[in-house]
C-alpha cells in the first residue's frame, strides 16, 4: 500500500479527530453547522467480538458516526450502555468531549511496541470490520487528554475512509446529512 491514504493523509500520521458525545445526532448537526463536516455516516450500533478493555473481555455498545472536514475524519461516538469502555472512561474523568487522535499504520502490531516501550499502556484492542484490530493507548504524557488509537491501514480501511472522503468533497452540505455507514 502507499504511503498516502485515498484521502490524503499519510500512513504513520493523524488521520481521525475523535470525539465522545452524548448525542450523536445533535453532535452531527453542531459539526456540519459549525466546522462545514459531512456528510456523516452513521452505524447505529457498533458492538463488535473480541473487544477487550484494560485486559477484560468487553461488551460496550457505541453508535458511530464518521464524516469529514477537509482531509481529517471527524469520528463522533455515543456509548449506548453503561458497561465500561475507554468512552465511559473519559465521559466519567472529564465529560463529553475530545476522545482521541486516530494515527494510521500498515502493521499495528508492529507500531504498539515502540508506544509500549514510550510508557503509553494498551487500554482497548478491538477487531474492526475493514480488517486488522485497533489499539487505544493511554498517552504516558499526564498533560495529554485523550488516547491515541493506531488504526489498521488496511485495503478496506483505505478504500472506506476514502469513500467518505469524496461524500465529503461534492456534498452541498444540505442534501442527505446523515447516510448509513458504507
Amino acid at each position: 500500500m502507499a504511503q498516502a491514504l485515498g484521502f490524503g493523509q499519510r500512513i504513520g500520521g493523524v488521520v481521525q479527530t475523535a470525539f465522545v458525545v452524548a448525542d450523536i445526532h445533535a453532535a452531527i448537526t453542531q459539526f456540519q453547522r459549525d466546522f462545514g463536516a459531512g456528510p456523516f455516516f452513521l452505524l447505529d450500533h457498533f458492538l463488535g467480538e473480541g473487544q477487550v478493555y484494560r485486559g477484560q473481555t468487553s461488551t460496550a455498545d457505541v453508535a458511530i458516526a464518521m464524516g469529514f472536514a477537509g482531509h481529517m475524519q471527524i469520528e463522533l461516538i455515543q456509548p449506548l450502555d453503561a458497561e465500561p469502555s475507554v468512552y465511559r472512561e473519559t465521559i466519567e474523568a472529564r465529560g463529553f468531549g475530545f476522545h482521541h487522535f486516530g494515527v494510521a499504520f500498515a502493521d499495528v502490531d508492529a507500531a504498539l511496541p515502540s508506544y509500549l516501550e514510550r510508557g503509553h499502556t494498551l487500554a482497548f484492542r478491538a477487531p474492526v470490520p475493514t480488517g486488522g484490530s485497533v489499539a487505544y493507548l493511554e498517552s504516558a504524557d499526564a498533560a495529554s487528554s485523550g488516547f491515541i488509537e493506531l488504526i489498521p491501514a488496511t485495503e478496506g480501511m483505505n478504500t472506506l475512509f476514502t469513500a467518505q472522503f469524496e461524500a465529503a468533497q461534492t456534498w452541498d452540505g444540505h442534501t442527505a446529512p446523515v447516510r448509513p455507514f458504507l
